[in-house]
């Protein structure tokens, strides 16, 4: 198999293959596999019966668009389908092939969840071939599987098991996030309501991110359970149906996730709302009272002639006990008005 260590020390995927074979495998109908090489893949016929011939290639690599259109015969469209970046989830039939193409979660070191990863795949009886232009981590996990004699045995089984670890991967980025929602509930009232607000949006916008891929993948899937080849078995058939269930229940629970965050989002605008006007009602309240007194203060105040009681040394604590019992029927109206 032409596969070197990958960052975590597991023998699955190559990058330095200049015609684009990251692995190439043949299933051996039992669960297992052999590797073959660039050379082989390319003279590849169907030999004994069961055998499939699996090939995960890199894409932007030039001899995988003359292998498409030589060996495989794709029409026009199917091969730029094939080759495209701009990738919307969908599934159709090609003759005896089947063409689908699916986003994954992108595990990469430093990659959001809502950054998917696009897969194509072209499947018939005897050949399953699948691209990718970043590195995924499904197509991995499948061959580790087969590796250890535990893996698909049919080709109908392989596309199988690919869309429901596709899927599946998708159920960690989202209890991850009602996670977060989850302990931003239970803690609301000890931290920073900015800081709070601005990981909601960012869970509102992984939220739109993720549906806006997973809803055309999900018409993909069942789309390939209406237009199922002959070579999907009746158990192919029924795990796509479960595949498809469980695609439509994460659409359900990424409705529900964005939902919890738009009510926990207008709960903390409501609170910092209502902190904001018990501030500006307290503010008017102290001007309130303050606003007669200063008043009286300020006419005492005035330099003209006249002025009562300038002579007067007890003036000075005439006008105090005044302005005091202003201050307590200020109170006393303010108590029975209910401001206070």
């Amino acid at each position: 198999m032409t596969s070197q260590a990958d960052a975590v020390g597991n023998p699955l995927e190559s990058q330095t293959e200049p015609h684009g074979l990251l692995f190439g495998c043949v299933l051996d109908g039992s669960g297992g596999c052999r590797a073959i090489d660039w050379d082989e893949a390319c003279a590849w016929r169907p030999g004994t019966a069961g055998e499939v011939m699996w090939l995960h290639l890199d894409r932007t690599m030039d001899d995988v668009e003359d292998f498409l259109e030589q060996t495989l015969e794709l029409t026009e469209p199917t091969l730029e389908a094939m080759l495209s970046n701009e990738t919307r989830p969908r599934a159709f039939r090609e003759g005896d092939g089947l063409v689908t193409i699916l986003r994954g979660i992108n595990f990469n070191p430093g990659a959001e969840p809502e950054d998917m990863i696009a897969m194509q795949i072209w499947t018939d009886a005897n050949r399953v071939i699948t691209l990718r232009r970043r590195r995924l981590q499904t197509p991995r996990d499948v061959l580790a599987e087969l590796e250890r004699s535990e893996g698909p045995k049919t080709s109908g089984d392989l596309l199988t098991r690919l869309l429901e670890l596709m899927v599946l991967k998708m159920n960690h980025a989202i209890i991850d996030m009602n996670e977060h929602i989850d302990e931003m509930e239970a803690d609301e009232d000890h931290r920073d309501t900015d800081s709070m607000l601005d990981r909601i949006s960012e869970i509102r916008r992984n939220c739109l991110a993720l549906k806006r891929h997973m809803s055309p993948q999900h018409e993909a899937l069942v789309e390939i359970q209406r237009a199922a080849p002959d070579w999907l078995s009746e158990e192919n058939r029924a795990d796509i149906r479960e595949t498809v269930d469980r695609l439509r229940r994460y659409l359900e629970d990424l409705d529900v996730s964005k939902e919890s965050a738009l009510v926990l989002q207008d709960d903390l605008n409501n609170r910092a709302a209502d902190r904001m006007n018990r501030t500006m009602y307290m503010l008017s309240i102290v001007a309130a009272i303050f606003l007669p007194l200063g008043f009286l203060t300020g006419l005492l105040g005035i330099n003209v002639g006249g002025m009562p009681g300038v002579e007067d040394s007890d003036a000075f604590w005439i006008t105090v006990v005044l302005l005091v019992g202003v201050l307590c029927a200020q109170l006393y109206v303010f108590k029975k008005l209910k401001w206070l």
